[in-house]
């Protein structure tokens, strides 16, 4: 009577744990490879899930941060026009003290100075309509005669910026377009601030009038008998104003995108802890389960040996079933 081996118990289990640590070292391979510690969301959905949400605040705050730096340049753009404005002034009160207080000074190199001197008032305007990537640099206030009152804030042209991840609901920044045509444009008898479209080029020091250091061309330009001195004064202490106004706004914007750089970088941490993965701790559990691998595989090969050794030992005639994990020779 033969003995018929159906199953194999012992090879079905090492099989099962073999395919299994198979499994979890490749697992441990992709996270190694990867970097994450979250490679599928099944392993971990809602750590997932936040991780997720962290990125796009992360990525929003980026993009404020970027319009932070935008803006940031915008307002060093406009200082540098503003400290070049401030220059020309300095030049032109040198050129009427050339003009004015040197008896040598013959008509025609008085006319010099004022040809310089009306060419300077025309970069004037021409500075006053610079712009930063398409968007105006200064204020239109001034020109079209309805704003009259420099130094009224209320009135200035802004740019908004905001400045959290919330967008257009979030926190953010009113940035002034300087009014340097304003800052340039003064009554002649008080040097208070005025329209620039009243402006009258050839008016007398002293009597009333507006005028206005900048001119839209040569022709309109004052000449040096036209000014006193004192106003060379008044306007440079409007382009500091715009200056000093300019710096508050600088460092407004300077404290936000730091304040941003802090976030991000809180937020990588948090988003690290969630998803780096220990290269340490995985690179030992991959170990491990390269061991179990390798004894697992050796198991398989036992039992598949042990069920062909139970074939044999069930062909021979002389061994009955109770006594089929021993030899033939074992019952002679």
């Amino acid at each position: 009577m033969s003995l018929s081996i159906t199953s194999n118990s012992a090879a079905a289990s090492a099989g099962y744990y073999l395919a299994k640590n198979q499994a979890a070292m490749e697992m441990s391979m992709r996270r190694l490879s990867s970097g994450k510690k979250i490679v599928t969301p099944y392993e971990d959905p809602g750590n997932l899930s936040v991780s997720m949400k962290i990125n796009a605040s992360i990525t929003r705050l980026a993009g404020a941060q970027n319009n932070l730096q935008n803006s940031i340049s915008f307002l060093e753009v406009q200082d540098g026009i503003l400290a070049s404005a401030a220059t020309i002034l300095t030049r032109m009160n040198e050129l009427k003290g050339l003009a004015s207080q040197d008896p040598m000074k013959s008509s025609q190199d008085i006319a010099s100075y004022d040809d310089e001197f009306r060419d300077l008032q025309v970069q004037l305007y021409q500075m006053s309509s610079a712009t930063f990537n398409g968007v105006s640099l200064f204020a239109n206030y001034g020109i079209n005669g309805s704003e009259s009152v420099f130094r009224n804030t209320s009135t200035y042209n802004t740019v908004s910026v905001h400045t959290s991840s919330d967008g257009s609901s979030g926190s953010k920044i009113s940035l002034h377009k300087s009014a340097l045509l304003a800052a340039l444009t003064l009554r002649s008898d008080t040097l208070a601030a005025a329209t620039f479209s009243s402006a009258n080029n050839l008016a007398t020091a002293g009597s009333p009038g507006v005028f206005s250091f900048a001119a839209t061309s040569s022709g309109n330009g004052m000449t040096l008998d036209k000014v006193s001195t004192g106003v060379f004064d008044k306007a440079l202490s409007n382009v500091a104003f715009l200056r000093a106004q300019m710096g508050g706004s600088m460092s407004r914007v300077t404290i936000a995108s730091e304040n941003i750089a802090r976030q991000k970088t809180n937020l990588s941490a948090a988003q690290s802890r969630l998803m780096d993965v220990d290269i340490a701790e995985e690179s030992t559990r991959m170990a491990r389960y390269s061991v179990l691998i390798q004894a697992g595989a050796a198991m398989l090969s036992q039992a598949a040996s042990m069920r062909a050794g139970n074939r044999t030992h069930s062909a021979c005639p002389r061994a009955p079933a109770s006594y089929s994990h021993l030899g033939c020779c074992s019952l002679s």
